[in-house]
């Protein structure tokens, strides 16, 4: 996790990264747009998970629920920052 918080000085994410990681860096630099183009396009649980996030971040959190049900994951009630770094973490160990 550290080390992808180290790359967002970069320009654009390691291209090793897989598509929901490369999402949650854009959503790190701020960039919401270009984060939810790249999960939407994607047909995965970790996708969903992080397409989720992403309409927590933007406070559709009825839009946010069917992401997470699509994920088979509860519904997040912490911060921002720490469901950023959960999902970062698992998807890692993955």
């Amino acid at each position: 996790m550290a080390d992808i918080r180290a790359t967002l000085s970069d320009a654009a994410p390691a291209s090793d990264l897989a598509p929901p990681l490369q999402a949650l860096w854009w959503a790190a630099k701020g960039d919401w747009d270009k984060a939810h183009q790249i999960v939407q396009d994607e047909d995965t649980a970790d996708a969903a998970w992080v397409h989720a996030y992403l309409h927590r971040v933007e406070g559709d959190l009825g839009n946010a629920g069917y992401w997470y049900r699509r994920a088979g994951k509860p519904a997040a009630t912490d911060t921002l920052d720490a469901e950023w770094e959960r999902i970062v973490s698992a998807l890692l160990a993955s």
